[in-house]
């Protein structure tokens, strides 16, 4: 049966993205209303996970033009593209502020759980993932009813990451950047600023690349190197 969800997951996979999960909205949720006062009836989550993205994305006018938030202004023309299509909305993690609660959204959706490097770990994806949109549509079809689980408690770890022995992903950092209760983002920038911290520049993350899950979904260099730029890009911005 070719149902709503299946023609979704397949025009995003052409795309290099797919659907992460889904829930049916309520108050605890904070979704907004959609136009002419129509409510939620289902929330999709946009992904990225692995590399599949990369070779869509870097053949994108974004990509090539030169001009700032690359692969937000990418994921926002396919978002905006696909809700006109289906009736809806998407809202993306890069909107306001204020800004929308994704990391309650995602823990509605998937069964992902906070890491301790504060990234949410998927049990296949592992830490290779990353949320593009939230697609907000009015109408809710029979397969939609697979909704995610119910959120977690904020804070509380994946029990992947409880189980891990040694916690490889905390002995990996160089500088000790998460030996405290979060990132300690000076320690963090200066190493990347230095010449033996371009190993995390051109590879990624040296504690993320330590997790053992999700290992087949790590990013290739070039999208490694990608992010790791607009993470130092986003943390010179705000100083």
């Amino acid at each position: 049966m070719d149902t709503r969800r299946h023609k979704l997951e397949r025009h995003l996979a052409q795309q290099g993205l797919c659907l992460l999960g889904g829930f049916v909205p309520d108050s605890r949720d904070a979704v907004p209303g959609l136009p002419a006062g129509r409510c939620a009836a289902v929330v999709w989550m946009v992904s990225q996970a692995g590399s599949a993205v990369w070779p869509v994305f870097a053949a994108s006018r974004e990509a090539q033009d030169g001009l700032p938030d690359p692969m937000d202004r990418w994921s926002q023309s396919l978002g905006d593209a696909l809700a006109h299509r289906l009736g809806g909305v998407a809202l993306y993690p890069s909107d306001g502020p204020p800004w929308w609660p994704f990391q309650h959204w995602m823990a509605r959706s998937a069964p992902v759980r906070p890491s301790p490097l504060m990234l949410q770990i998927h049990p296949q994806f592992g830490l290779w993932q990353a949320c593009r949109f939230a697609l907000v549509l009015p109408d809710l079809a029979p397969d939609d009813l697979q909704v995610g689980p119910e959120p977690q408690r904020p804070g509380t770890l994946s029990d992947l990451c409880l189980r891990c022995d040694g916690q490889p992903c905390l002995q990996a950092c160089p500088v000790d950047a998460f030996a405290g209760q979060g990132l300690d983002v000076a320690a963090c920038t200066d190493h990347l600023a230095s010449a033996v911290g371009q190993e995390c520049m051109a590879r990624g993350c040296q504690a993320r690349r330590a997790c053992p899950v999700g290992v087949d979904y790590r990013y290739g260099p070039k999208q490694a190197a990608f992010h790791m730029a607009a993470f130092v890009g986003a943390r010179l911005v705000g100083t």
